[in-house]
């Protein structure tokens, strides 16, 4: 890890001045001429917090053991000996922070995975103690599965528990996962980038599911990556023990290096904090007065080198992305649409459900407990789970699509999905512009009827507000998934020209003198902007005078 940071920090440096010049040209440019039409929802993006009984395998050799378990509003789950050591302020048995694990809820499919993960040559599943998964049937299980850390297995009392379970924990998953992809911090846009650029100097072009987690996880999930088969190599011949004991073994073995490693990335990270507080604020002192002079350098640069890629760059998309780049669009613009429709259907029976409680009661107790459950809406798993599902549907067909350009990142594309209903905007915002417009239009010297009739105006502002708003945010979403699926792509099938090419333009971007241009930095932006057009035309060659095949408000 301490190499990885000597090569990582000097790039996130650079990275940092070319996320502050983004954000400043940004601020500086013009803007989308349809504005947010939603009112911003105040509350943070946050996991509802769950907790009761739950049975969890733990202990040498692993049993059932009778917990407490706590998942907080910030996606950590705890677990206590009994109710009363939570309810008393005592210290968990454990916690653990939920990123990249994934969720199974089949005794037979876990106990597959465990032989896969950690295979005896022989097949011979006998040891001196017998397996707990699989001396008796685990009626109602929650497998916690991670591709570096020990797995944690729970069972549940009742079907209706573990339901609960499963979506209070696939929520606190994603809310761990996505941090940095939600953030529009300049450092979490350049932190992301310079990982892209690490794995792409090691031959790793496409993103893929490792963006997940915080900063430090990242890296974490970096290295393990290049780990993985030098640890398995020299320590799995090693393993004591016979059948799913070597699997427990391993499992621990993977543990322990997973909390060494990710404890020194992050110390590495909170000793650069300070540096990188201060670099943020001389870059901002250096760029901002400059930045006309540091553009049409940029521009210049950009012709010239448009130019002389222009030919390789436009054989390449007609070669390896024209073809796929409508199936592609599609694919990701009706996993969107599907689960908008499904987020509009649940908002629009929220608001009639007020509407019809305030007919029949206008100032009763059950109209303020409907008022608070419909505020609460979008970080009630239960509800959101239809609009969830949507994002959900046919992973397995977005994979096939997407992994012949080394996109990877099936994962965190369904992630943002859901944050784009949930989270970031949509569904927390409609609901926050309905009670704010409501309270304003709803006064004690109206009646019964005349509120109804007020309810139902502010309904229809704020499905319209709605419209705007879900149009805007599909295209910034479809377009931004598209460049992380083929700019890769694409930048690998260059890079043999791109080697030679690019130390023709140095000497003009080093005699500007700012950290916030590269040349390297303004090849990949010349490469974006030809791929956003064609991105933006459908797939179609730009002389092809048919009309874009995407439908919909994205173009």
């Amino acid at each position: 890890m301490d190499a990885l940071l000597r090569n990582f920090l000097p790039r996130y440096r650079g990275q940092l001045a070319v996320a502050l010049l983004r954000q400043i040209t940004h601020e500086l440019g013009p803007q989308e001429p349809v504005q947010c039409q939603l009112l911003r929802s105040k509350k943070l993006p946050r996991v509802r917090e769950h907790r009761g009984p739950l049975n969890q395998l733990q202990g040498h050799p692993p049993r059932w053991h009778p917990i407490f378990c706590v998942l907080r509003g910030d996606g950590r789950l705890e677990w206590f000996s009994h109710k009363e050591e939570y309810e008393n302020g005592g210290h968990p048995l454990g916690s653990m922070t939920l990123t990249g694990y994934t969720i199974l809820t089949s005794q037979c499919e876990y106990v597959s995975l465990l032989d896969a993960l950690c295979p005896n040559p022989s097949g011979d599943h006998t040891q001196e103690d017998p397996d707990p998964l699989l001396e008796m049937p685990i009626n109602f299980p929650l497998f916690l599965k991670h591709p570096f850390r020990r797995h944690l297995c729970f069972s549940a009392a009742t079907g209706e528990a573990q339901h609960a379970w499963r979506l209070a924990l696939q929520g606190g998953i994603r809310l761990r996962g996505t941090v940095l992809q939600r953030s529009q911090a300049p450092a979490a846009r350049a932190f992301l980038d310079t990982v892209r650029l690490y794995r792409q100097q090691r031959g790793h072009f496409g993103d893929d599911d490792m963006i997940l987690g915080s900063d430090a996880e990242v890296l974490t999930a970096v290295l393990m990556r290049e780990l993985m088969p030098a640890l398995r190599a020299q320590t799995l011949p090693g393993l004591q023990g016979a059948g799913r004991a070597r699997v427990w073994a391993w499992m621990e073995l993977l543990d322990a290096v997973h909390a060494a490693v990710l404890a020194r990335a992050s110390a590495g990270l909170r000793a650069f904090q300070p540096e990188k507080d201060e670099l943020l604020a001389a870059l901002e002192k250096s760029i901002r007065p400059d930045v006309d002079q540091i553009l049409q350098l940029q521009t210049r640069v950009a012709r010239r080198l448009r130019d002389e890629v222009q030919g390789p760059l436009e054989s390449c998309l007609r070669r390896k992305v024209d073809a796929q780049l409508p199936r592609v669009t599609r694919k990701l613009l009706s996993t969107v649409e599907a689960a908008l429709a499904a987020m509009q259907t649940l908002l629009v029976q929220g608001m009639d459900r007020l509407s019809r409680y305030l007919r029949r009661s206008p100032s009763g107790a059950r109209l303020r407990k409907e008022v608070y459950s419909f505020g609460e809406m979008p970080w009630d798993p239960e509800l959101m789970q239809t609009c969830y599902l949507e994002a959900e549907q046919n992973p397995g067909c977005l994979e096939q699509l997407m992994m012949p350009f080394g996109f990877l990142g099936v994962q965190s594309l369904v992630f943002g999905v859901q944050d784009l209903v949930q989270q970031v905007r949509l569904m927390a915002d409609s609901v926050a512009t309905f009670l704010q417009l409501a309270d304003q239009c709803l006064t004690p010297a109206l009646d019964c009827h005349q509120a109804v009739q007020q309810l139902e105006k502010v309904r229809g502002r704020v499905l319209k507000k709605f419209q705007s708003d879900s149009c805007a945010a599909q295209r910034r979403f479809i377009r931004g998934r598209l460049l992380c699926i083929f700019l890769p792509f694409v930048l690998n099938q260059l890079e043999p020209r791109c080697k030679v090419e690019l130390p023709e333009f140095e000497g003009d971007v080093l005699a500007v003198g700012s950290p916030a241009l590269t040349i390297e930095g303004i090849y990949e932006d010349v490469v974006r902007e030809v791929l956003l057009q064609r991105i933006n035309q459908g797939g179609s060659h730009p002389h092809d005078s048919r009309k874009p095949v995407t439908p919909g408000c994205v173009y």
